[in-house]
């Protein structure tokens, strides 16, 4: 009996040692695998931050992540509109193959592969805080609490799990609150991920508060073509809907207020605006006057909720480092695409032009990208969820159509990386009647179509003589060869993409059912 217990304890040590040895292993490997923080804005001009030379707003604590890591110059989107490059960093796939192409009547297919459920599968703690903006519920997700829609700036509405609760506050600091408030409650034995995710700078542009006056009613230098004619250009950029001249309304030029202020916010909103706007109605502006007014008003109010971004973004990088998790902690900083101040005489984005198609982008990866580098290599959103992926050590499905980051971060970008990118926008009719068109942009060229029955052109754009892209050259004889590798090339990514000859959107519209009517709230463009 003696021998027998003896035996039976030496078995039951023995048995704990191994199951002891296999947890140190796996939080071992645990806390080797990086966490991932994903900080994204909705409408983030590269315009708009000081790490890209912006002369309009300081931006320190975003900055922080251009000094400690990588600021990527040519960052492009393959869809430059919210919901669709949600869906694109999630899956890491072309909208015709992850099936959202639009937000006026796209809903999310929660039940395609993406790199959240991917991390969460490999043992990562997952978070989805803010805007989600893709209609269906978030899946992948441990917790996630999200805004309906296209959100609120005030005292928001949110779902929590599926729960409708109610909050007060401006909803940036309301989204950053939650994101540290999870950050403190995981589970600090496993790795994680958190996509914190803003509704700023999107429209109607609404500032914090505090931050009303915060440029002292400063004239902002102009853009050079915000008095563009479109001269050069196609019909499509004659009949858009998004110009400061013709279509700011009231709500965005802050003429009317917000319906969800608490009467003590109201008195705040007030005091700023109501002296002001009573002289623009005595002024009756017109004409350039009155686009310049729109501009500087524009300015005010989205540079505004910059500063909350700003704020939030320090908020949780001094987090980070007060919680010793700054040096395991890959920091991701984008947009969903890029943002127009005044060029064009536009706001808004969907365009292939530049200032929509090029998103701001900042990743501090410790150990991998190397402190205060600059990369003009052409990356993309379709990138982030291979990249994200790598660096968890999770293999990526084959069907991702991306690249992972993580050479390129490191100053070693390899010699087959990409030279040219597809883009292809796919709203119309929709808010502001941008064209649908696609097309191939390379470091020196873009050649767009437009391809609609009753709008069927191309343009052809030379960047190096025409940074502004004023000026189509597309059929002139000095560009005849460059115009036929562009259309060779574009020819080869659709076919490399497995973009479908027709519409993509259209064929399957036909083929699907109409979305479903949600209670988290449609996802509206505005």
């Amino acid at each position: 009996m003696k021998f027998q217990y003896l035996s039976r304890l030496t078995g039951l040590i023995a048995a704990l040692l191994v199951t002891c040895a296999a947890t140190n292993r796996v939080h071992g490997a645990d806390a080797k695998r990086p966490n991932i923080v994903f900080i994204f804005t909705d409408d983030h001009a590269y315009q708009a931050i000081g790490a890209y030379g912006s002369k309009l707003v300081e931006t320190p604590n975003i900055d922080r992540l251009a000094t400690t890591g990588v600021r990527f110059d040519r960052c492009l989107v393959t869809n430059s509109i919210c919901g669709p490059a949600r869906a694109v960093i999630l899956t890491g796939k072309y909208s015709h193959l992850n099936g959202f192409y639009n937000n006026t009547n796209g809903r999310f297919d929660g039940s395609q592969t993406t790199f959240p459920k991917l991390l969460q599968k490999a043992g990562y703690q997952t978070a989805m805080i803010g805007k989600w903006h893709l209609v269906s519920d978030p899946t992948g997700f441990d917790y996630w609490e999200v805004l309906p829609g296209q959100g609120r700036y005030y005292n928001p509405p949110m779902f929590r799990m599926g729960k409708r609760v109610m909050h007060e506050g401006y909803t940036t600091d309301i989204v950053t609150d939650l994101s540290l408030d999870w950050l403190k409650q995981r589970d600090p034995d496993k790795p994680f991920l958190l996509m914190c995710q803003h509704k700023a700078p999107h429209r109607e542009w609404s500032p914090n508060l505090k931050y009303l006056g915060h440029d002292g009613d400063r004239q902002y230098p102009e853009p050079a073509t915000l008095f563009d004619d479109y001269a050069g250009r196609g019909k499509a950029e004659h009949e858009q809907a998004m110009t400061l001249a013709k279509h700011f309304m009231p709500l965005d030029a802050k003429l009317r207020a917000p319906a969800e202020l608490t009467p003590e916010q109201r008195k705040v909103w007030d005091a700023y605006y109501e002296p002001r706007n009573a002289k623009f109605r005595e002024a009756k502006l017109e004409g350039k006057e009155l686009t310049r007014w729109r501009f500087n008003r524009y300015m005010h109010d989205y540079l505004g909720c910059i500063k909350s971004v700003d704020e939030s973004v320090g908020r949780v990088l001094d987090y980070l480092k007060e919680a010793g998790l700054e040096e395991n902690t890959i920091v991701v900083y984008a947009s969903d695409q890029g943002f127009y101040l005044g060029e064009h005489g536009w706001y808004d984005k969907r365009w292939m032009f530049e200032e929509s198609l090029r998103t701001p982008l900042l990743i501090r990866w410790p150990g991998v990208a190397k402190a205060g580098t600059v990369n003009e290599d052409i990356v993309s959103n379709v990138d982030f969820a291979q990249t994200l992926l790598d660096a968890a050590g999770v293999e990526a499905p084959a069907d991702m159509q991306g690249r992972s980051l993580r050479p390129v971060c490191a100053g070693e970008t390899p010699s087959d990386w990409r030279k040219s990118f597809y883009y292809h926008y796919y709203e119309f009719p929709g808010p502001h009647d941008v064209r649908k068109h696609y097309g191939v942009a390379t470091e020196r060229y873009k050649l767009m179509h437009f391809y609609e029955p009753e709008m069927d052109y191309w343009e052809l754009f030379d960047l190096k003589s025409d940074p502004q892209e004023m000026t189509s050259v597309y059929g002139k004889a000095e560009y005849v060869e460059a115009q036929a590798e562009l259309e060779k090339e574009l020819g080869r990514l659709r076919k490399e993409l497995k973009v479908p000859e027709e519409d993509a959107a259209e064929a399957d519209s036909r083929e699907r059912p109409a979305p479903r009517a949600n209670p988290r709230g449609p996802a509206k463009a505005k």
